[in-house]
């Protein structure tokens, strides 16, 4: 429950409502859904609030109902949940993200289904190389070196929109089998031009677009990367690839923080076992070998462990998904549970937590 600052951002504590997508936007824009679960988490207590993966154009999006962030109407909704999230006095935050080949699906609650390029809804899925996430979905478009510069322009393009509507946090994600982790990977990115090959030419998508990022946001604002630490998968992304790249990127001096997750990359996964912290000795080990501030996630639901971690200097921040969903009071209810006064909202202050 004691706060930390990256730059010139203190949060409360080191509780983080991990993105979440919520697939209930139109055309990319947030609905009333958006403000009321992510209004509930702020004012629940936790010390920074993410919005759920925003994409930077129509194609980046995973369904056609995620949230967008390319045009003007998308900001200025992002500015009143940003607003919001800072009167419940957490520290409003966005992952901007690109789904590469894994677009162009349904919600994942009508069968997690791909909407075919030519079908109503669809759209043809780019990607670092013509490899389909799985045998049922279409080859994806291979992109150019046009392409990519595209992308790098819309994800800076995203990022200062984000500014502009108030978040103080921005997260690149580069995990679960989305475009960036695509490059990184050699399960998804056979390219032979200068972004395939080595772990260096895999990660040259993931620099150009921190180098993008970082000029349109203020040098005083602290960037996150989220990376998939392992693929799970013989011959692919390992945690010892995850070391080094967070040690390039601490090298490079402006990313702040690895938030540590894992897979995502493709349905051959096999994941060891997922039980409540089964992903926390990534951050562990990263934090500790690279030299860089970490999150830990993964099945985080009991104060407890949640304390454990930070206490035992394993992670510097805590990213919490279902157990905010089951409950967004639970960092207040955190707090009373170890016998601490919660920092509530005003309309709040009379409540029993």
């Amino acid at each position: 429950m004691q706060p930390i600052t990256f730059r010139a951002v203190t949060a409360k504590n080191r509780i983080v409502v991990s993105p979440m997508c919520q697939y209930s936007a139109i055309d990319g824009l947030g609905q009333d859904w958006h403000i009321q679960t992510l209004g509930a988490k702020a004012m629940g207590g936790a010390g920074i609030v993410f919005t759920e993966a925003t994409h930077i154009a129509p194609e980046a999006r995973i369904t056609p109902y995620c949230l967008g962030l390319w045009n003007d109407a998308q900001e200025a909704f992002m500015t009143r949940l940003a607003t919001l999230i800072s009167y419940g006095g957490a520290i409003p935050a966005i992952q901007i993200a690109h789904a590469g080949r894994k677009a162009s699906t349904v919600a994942p609650w009508e069968g997690e289904r791909h909407i075919a390029p030519d079908a109503p809804g669809g759209w043809l899925p780019a990607a670092p190389s013509a490899i389909p996430y799985a045998p049922d979905r279409p080859n994806p478009h291979a992109m150019t070196e046009g392409d990519i510069a595209t992308t790098i322009r819309q994800f800076a393009e995203t990022a200062g929109r984000a500014y502009r509507a108030g978040f103080k946090i921005v997260e690149l994600h580069a995990a679960h089998g989305y475009l960036l982790h695509e490059f990184l990977s050699p399960i998804s990115n056979h390219r032979t031009d200068r972004y395939g090959g080595d772990l260096a030419a895999r990660a040259r998508l993931l620099m150009e677009v921190l180098d993008a990022v970082r000029a349109v946001w203020p040098a005083e604002l602290p960037v996150f990367v989220r990376l998939s630490c392992t693929d799970w998968i013989e011959g692919g992304h390992t945690i010892e690839d995850s070391v080094t790249l967070a040690r390039w990127l601490r090298e490079r001096g402006d990313v702040d923080l690895i938030d540590c997750s894992s897979a995502g990359i493709a349905p051959q996964q096999k994941i060891a076992s997922v039980h409540p912290g089964y992903q926390v000795p990534f951050a562990e080990r990263i934090r500790r070998e690279a030299g860089i501030a970490t999150g830990a996630v993964g099945m985080i639901r009991e104060p407890e462990l949640a304390a454990e971690i930070i206490a035992n200097e394993r992670a510097d921040l805590v990213f919490l998904a279902r157990a905010l969903l089951a409950d967004p009071a639970w960092p207040n209810r955190a707090a009373s549970h170890f016998g601490l006064k919660p920092e509530l909202v005003p309309q709040y202050q009379r409540a029993l937590i």
